[in-house]
């Protein structure tokens, strides 16, 4: 694709400063951008790059000056980038329509604008909506429902009785409802107790490759809209995940635990289960969070308030110094004691 400058700014709401009618051909970062190409500064560590950028045009915020060069000012560089790089590589599925290849039940409705790839299972009673792209190797169980415009990609499992909204995405090898980790008696027993709910990811949702999402023992799990969530998740049953919320990889939420609106939940954090966690509350990575949270709040470690998190970590790569100093201190109390208790005599 080739667009003029100006052409590039009408198109983000941008205004230009320097020549509107150079012509843009590609996208690339700041270090590897040369004539020809767009870049963009989105964070305040790059901005001392301008000076040697060869890129010939800059998406850059109103706070941002470089003299000699062609920038693109928006308020938001980041969200600017976005729509750009879908305008200038846009995703290619290919055709439409269901592969010979590919095996569909009886009784599934599968929606002709879709496009279904070969080696693709779907059951009875599944629905798969318009514009919907089903990869190789995907399972689709019997009556769940795939809305519009979603993409799942190679070997992901939707079991059955799952509800699937409009442009979600499905990375290779999610699973979604499988059975939740229900046993009674457990390290005794361990009687399964049968997971009889389901899955309700509603509409633009994004999940990561090989994150899992388990079906609820009675009603159901429910990843709320706009949620967006990393590789290696593991969502236990009954979770409610509230929308627009944001996590990343390698977390673990345990059965029933409810997170409410905007959450943002940093790597390798685990969440015990039947909790509540309110609107826009913020988790450092790998915490470990065992009671309800405080709409707002920001937390991190064992639960502790961020800022005292911070000071406990600040303290660590000094704790072997600290210690040496702490049984210096000892010997030398002791000694004050003896020689105390010889004055004394």
């Amino acid at each position: 694709m080739k667009m003029t400058i100006a052409e590039i700014a009408g198109f983000i709401g941008g205004t230009v400063i320097g020549a509107g009618d150079v012509l843009i051909r590609d996208i690339r970062s700041i270090e590897d951008a040369n004539e020809g190409d767009l870049t963009f500064v989105a964070n305040k560590k790059y901005v001392k790059k301008l000076k040697t950028t060869k890129a010939s045009a800059v998406l850059a915020s109103p706070q941002i000056t470089a003299e000699g060069k062609n920038l693109i000012v928006v308020a938001d560089p980041y969200v600017a980038l976005g729509k750009l790089l879908k305008l200038f590589y846009p995703l290619e599925h290919g055709p439409s329509g269901i592969s010979p290849e590919a095996h569909v039940e009886e009784g599934a409705v599968v929606s002709p604008e879709a496009t279904i790839f070969p080696r693709t299972f779907i059951g009875r009673g599944a629905k798969i909506g318009r514009g919907t792209v089903i990869y190789p190797g995907v399972f689709i169980g019997r009556n769940s429902s795939i809305g519009e415009d979603s993409i799942l990609y190679a070997n992901v499992a939707v079991y059955h009785s799952c509800v699937i909204g409009n442009r979600v995405i499905l990375h290779a090898g999610v699973v979604i409802g499988a059975d939740g980790f229900g046993f009674a008696s457990p390290g005794i027993e361990n009687i399964k107790i049968p997971q009889i709910g389901f899955v309700q990811i509603d509409d633009d949702v994004e999940i990561g490759a090989n994150t899992t999402i388990d079906r609820a023992a009675l009603g159901k799990t429910w990843i709320q809209r706009n949620v967006k969530i990393d590789n290696q998740v593991q969502i236990a049953h009954n979770v409610v995940i509230g929308e627009n919320s944001a996590i990343t990889a390698q977390v673990g939420i345990s059965g029933s635990t409810k997170l409410g609106r905007g959450v943002l939940i940093g790597g390798q954090t685990g969440i015990v289960g039947h909790i509540t966690i309110g609107d826009h509350v913020m988790i450092a990575a790998d915490s470990k969070i065992h009671k309800n949270v405080k709409s707002g709040e920001i937390v991190g470690g064992a639960q502790m308030p961020f800022k005292e998190w911070l000071q406990v970590e600040a303290c660590r790569s000094k704790l072997p110094e600290m210690r040496a100093t702490l049984k210096d201190l000892v010997k030398k109390v002791d000694e004050l004691q003896k020689n105390k208790k010889s004055e004394e005599k």
